[in-house]
């Protein structure tokens, strides 16, 4: 089952699950009318034997009202006792039932938060990429009259628009102009969906044998993960969180402070390892970052911590000094560790769009990228700039941000971020 059709069938599934909701409401309503019936039969019947109580003790001779009232207090009490006796039965069955509806109740609302986390993750966080998305083709759209020469025009406008980026928006277009499909559609949504369909397939077809898994060392031995970017894409915010995760998850986890040029990126760090009371190897300011990571790969492979993960200076994506200053620290690490480093991730900002790209073709080409972490998702990016990457530059995005809290950095998941950027615009 290819990516576009998970994509549709998540999306019928959670309309299914919206119309099963609505039908247990309606049920639930239906069972509280035949209740208050129910309820309104017993009063009714209730009134009736009192009605004709009066008239039977008048038969039997007893006319003093005195007689009349004790006879009246014993006959309502043996009437009384035994119905009263089984309706406390019956409330306390009653009771044990919606005790165990409840705990069966909660037992299943566990399991579908479990599962449906990520989604409702993906979901707020792409709130504002899929908004941009939807507004974008509903422009496009609305102009749409036939597939003509402007039609491929604008689609490729739109899609460039949305951080696609100019090589994937005309092979994109190129490859509809011989879809017969297209040709045959009549309807705005029709074609809006035939777009989307081939924007999803190109994706999964530049994804084919592309690892988006965390490469570790083998059992015993250090990983070391060195992060990679330009200055204000949130590198040590996410080393931060990744240390919190890994932590949380039983591994010791060391921290290197390696951007020692950056005024207050070293405490920066520091604080995030005592958040996540994770050990950080410093040096002093304006230190030579090798002799930082130096020291810190000599304490994680003695010391045998699971992870070290470095964090690297990034003045200017163009800067020669830097790219020499990272090809030095990569020295260093393989003299120590000669598999190391295992992960080179860059992290990329996503709302910067193609200047994002632009950084990923620069520090691939010098400094060996594994993996991509796109940060601050849930800002103004477009979404389109993840296409881009894996059309362009064939790297896996391993890791997406939606937020400032750790649990906000999440593993990059291709169908839930499919579904999260498109949900709204494919009909089911």
């Amino acid at each position: 089952m290819g990516l576009f059709d998970i994509f549709r069938k998540k999306k019928n599934e959670t309309i299914e699950q919206g119309s099963a909701s609505e039908s247990t409401e309606i049920l639930s309503e239906s069972e509280s009318n035949s209740d208050a019936s129910e309820d309104e039969q017993s009063t009714a019947v209730s009134e009736n034997t009192s009605a004709v109580t009066q008239p039977m003790m008048e038969q039997v001779g007893l006319v003093n009202e005195d007689e009349v009232k004790i006879w009246q207090e014993a006959l309502d009490k043996q009437k009384i006792s035994t119905p009263q006796l089984t309706e406390t039965e019956t409330e306390t069955e009653t009771e044990t039932e919606t005790e165990t509806e409840t705990e069966t109740e909660t037992e299943t609302e566990t399991e579908t938060e479990t599962e449906t986390t990520e989604q409702q993750i993906y979901d707020a966080g792409l709130k504002k990429s899929r908004t941009g998305f939807a507004d974008r083709f509903n422009r496009f759209l609305a102009n749409f009259r036939s597939v003509d020469e402007n039609f491929f025009e604008d689609l490729e406008e739109t899609l460039v628009g949305a951080d696609v980026g100019f090589d994937m928006a005309i092979k994109i277009s190129d490859e509809l102009r011989e879809e017969v499909k297209l040709k045959n559609a009549k309807r705005k949504e029709d074609v809006r969906d035939v777009i989307i369909k081939k924007m999803v397939d190109l994706y999964e077809a530049d994804g084919i044998n592309e690892d988006a898994t965390m490469n570790f060392a083998p059992k015993g031995q250090t990983t070391v993960i060195l992060f990679v970017g330009v200055n204000g894409v949130g590198k040590t915010t996410t080393i931060g969180k990744l240390a919190s995760k890994y932590q949380k998850a039983g591994k010791s986890v060391l921290l290197a402070a390696a951007d020692t040029f950056r005024a207050g990126a070293t405490k920066q760090l520091q604080e995030w390892g005592e958040c996540a009371y994770v050990p950080v190897v410093a040096g002093k300011e304006k230190a030579d970052p090798a002799s930082v990571v130096f020291a810190a790969v000599e304490k994680a492979r003695d010391e045998n911590y699971d992870v070290l993960f470095i964090d690297t200076a990034g003045r200017l994506q163009n800067n020669v000094n830097l790219m020499q200053e990272l090809e030095k620290m990569k020295r260093i690490i393989q003299r120590e560790i000669p598999e190391a480093p295992h992960e080179v991730l860059l992290v990329l900002d996503a709302t910067t769009g193609q200047n994002a790209l632009q950084q990923a073709k620069l520090f691939k080409n010098s400094s060996d990228v594994s993996g991509i972490v796109l940060t601050k998702m849930d800002g103004t990016a477009k979404g389109g700039i993840v296409f881009s990457i894996r059309n362009e530059m064939h790297l896996p995005v391993k890791w997406i941000g939606f937020g400032e809290k750790a649990s906000d950095l999440r593993e990059f998941n291709p169908e839930e971020f499919v579904y999260g950027l498109f949900k709204e615009l494919v009909e089911s």
